[in-house]
């Protein structure tokens, strides 16, 4: 978390008296909706949300943007093995293990599958592209529509 926020602090002025520039956090949706069992990893990713959306208060009327990209479950090694790990089948393929952990931990996901991260690049793309001038101060989602009231 304070990484981003030392790199944010360094470069924040020089947008700012540039008039442009774009900062993006990369947060998740366990900022907001934070799983029992990641309760250490959530509270680092609220902090990020509440960084961003400060940070876009003070860029009011200028060409600067900060937003927080909120991604899902987002398949990589680490993750398999730590679904593999929670799967009550011992010795369960990848596979299972997402299909497992969907059914017990997720119901509330509308993919029902892990998010690729070039889903995720694609979303940061956007933000730091032009077409996302009007777009200051979000939190942007890429976690597969999860619905709260399930939580």
């Amino acid at each position: 978390m304070m990484s981003g926020v030392r790199l944010a602090r360094h470069y924040f002025p020089q947008m700012l008296q540039k008039n442009e520039g774009r900062i993006l956090f990369i947060s998740s949706e366990s900022g907001i909706m934070t799983p029992g069992e990641m309760v250490h990893y959530g509270m680092t990713k609220s902090a990020q949300l509440a960084i961003s959306r400060g940070m876009a208060e003070a860029t009011r009327g200028t060409n600067v943007t900060v937003n927080t990209v909120m991604p899902g479950p987002t398949r990589s090694e680490g993750i398999v093995e730590f679904l593999q790990k929670m799967a009550s089948k011992p010795n369960a393929t990848p596979e299972e293990a997402e299909k497992e952990f969907f059914e017990k931990h997720r119901q509330s996901s509308l993919l029902q599958r892990l998010i690729d991260d070039t889903e995720v690049a694609n979303l940061v793309v956007y933000l730091a592209s032009p077409l996302s001038a009007a777009t200051t101060g979000a939190a942007v989602r890429a976690e597969g529509g999860l619905l709260r009231s399930i939580y």
